[in-house]
């Protein structure tokens, strides 16, 4: 198919099917790239032969350094075509030279990788700089990672059965965090997902594999241990008020003062006290007179008919005798 122009005689068919000069000075540029690299590895590989054992730790460390995640021996190895033996015994050495405690980076395997990382030791100081903040996972997160650390292929159900809450919402958290990630899915019924952990989750928790992972033994040993560290470390808290009190240059004018107006609030009680009970007693002798036992009680006025009377009998009836008084007739 020809355009207006070809037809009109002013671009041959062969100039208007050819690519544009920018593509072709790319394309060219990629070749020379190529070549280049080729010339390199060539190069690297010719010296790699004569390498002393302090040119490939220099050359391994420097990799470390300007790496921003491990690198495990493939790629050191497709860097500086160097032998295995050679990356494994410069490794050693740098593990020696970067021990903890001894510089401020440390040379560590996680998930069959090396990478150099800061101190441990001195990692407030970095955050501080960096103005970061460490990754922090919640109870349920660190609760449902162990059971997939240990567990795994394990599946959602069998988390939420050993935990006894639902799991989908810190299972989905995770995932995100790429420390946990799906392996399949279960040969059995609704074919749930199966979690395991990911190279991240070691890179985490600063682990080489998962053998590495402490056993319940280590465990409890381990708890045991920060227990009686943190006993030992952890100091008894300060009686509240008596620190402020010892640091206090008038801490003995402020006592006695304080002890003078004890008293005599104390003095003031003791009166209120006094003059409650008198009232109370005023009160009690108004409201209930005592009765008065020093009097003799008056005679009685008697007339001469109840003086010549005799006495009325108290007694009762004796049994047989008529009530009216006259003794009952003989028979």
């Amino acid at each position: 198919m020809t355009t207006e122009a070809e037809r009109n005689g002013e671009l041959p068919p062969d100039a208007a099917e050819a690519p544009p000069a920018d593509e072709q000075e790319i394309a060219q540029d990629e070749q020379e790239i190529a070549q280049d690299e080729q010339i390199d590895l060539s190069a690297l590989a010719d010296a790699a032969r004569f390498a002393t054992p302090e040119r490939v730790r220099a050359a391994v460390e420097a990799l470390l350094f300007a790496s921003d995640k491990p690198l495990d021996l493939a790629a050191l190895r497709e860097a500086t075509q160097f032998d295995e033996p050679l990356l494994r015994d410069a490794l050693a050495s740098l593990q020696q030279k970067h021990a903890a405690g001894s510089s401020g980076t440390v040379l560590v395997e996680v998930a069959g990788r090396w990478q150099l990382r800061t101190d441990p030791g001195l990692a407030a100081y970095v955050r501080r700089m960096l103005q970061v903040k460490p990754m922090r996972l919640t109870r349920a997160a660190l609760e449902t990672l162990a059971i997939v650390a240990y567990r795994q292929p394990v599946t959602r159900p069998e988390i939420e059965d050993l935990r006894g809450v639902d799991s989908g919402a810190v299972t989905k958290a995770l995932l995100e965090r790429k420390l946990v990630r799906i392996l399949g899915k279960k040969d059995e019924p609704g074919r749930p997902l199966l979690y395991g952990t990911t190279k991240e989750f070691l890179e985490l928790f600063n682990l080489r594999d998962l053998t590495q992972l402490p056993t319940l033994r280590e465990f409890q040993e381990l708890s045991e241990e920060s227990r009686k560290i943190v006993e030992e470390e952890v100091p008894a808290p300060p009686v509240s008020g008596l620190t402020e009190l010892a640091q206090d240059p008038q801490a003995a004018e402020k006592l006695a003062q304080h002890t003078a107006e004890s008293d005599a609030a104390l003095s003031q009680l003791e009166d209120a006290m006094s003059r409650a009970e008198e009232q109370s007693k005023a009160a009690s002798q108004v409201l209930a007179p005592p009765p008065n036992t020093g009097a003799a009680p008056a005679p009685e006025s008697t007339t001469p008919a109840d003086a010549a009377s005799p006495p009325a009998s108290t007694s009762e009836p004796s049994s047989g005798s008529d009530p009216s008084g006259d003794p009952e007739p003989k028979e």
